[in-house]
């Protein structure tokens, strides 16, 4: 059964960086797209990034690109989201997922099914 435990999360002033740690157990996870989704308070769950198993290919939404970076280690299975510059509107419970699909690229993760993580609060305060 896979699991998706995410860590690193916390409060954080404006302008700071967190690092978010999802560590997958479960299966095989080095030919799967990983990523991250995040939902704030009474918002739908919004797709953040997401990078190929050999980190070759990576897609960003908009509103974080040039602030947050997606790497993975597949050897711990185990990807991050390193986010700086963070603003009070990147505020929200952060989720890391794996394709469930072989194949599935970063731009497609966002419609297609995912297993998913716990989630880990990301606060930003002003």
């Amino acid at each position: 059964q896979v699991q998706l435990v995410e860590s690193g999360g916390g409060l954080v002033q404006a302008g700071g960086s967190l690092r978010l740690s999802c560590a997958a157990s479960g299966r095989t996870f080095n030919t799967y797209t990983m990523g991250w989704f995040r939902q704030a308070p009474g918002k739908e769950r919004d797709f953040v990034a997401a990078t190929t198993w050999s980190g070759g290919s990576t897609s960003y939404a908009d509103s974080v690109k040039a602030r947050f970076t997606i790497s993975r280690d597949n050897a711990k299975n185990t990807v991050y989201l390193q986010m700086n510059s963070l603003k009070p509107e990147d505020t929200a419970v952060y989720y890391c997922a794996v394709a469930s699909l072989p194949g599935t690229t970063p731009q497609a993760m966002a419609r297609m099914p995912n297993y998913w993580g716990q989630g880990t609060q990301v606060t930003v305060s002003s």
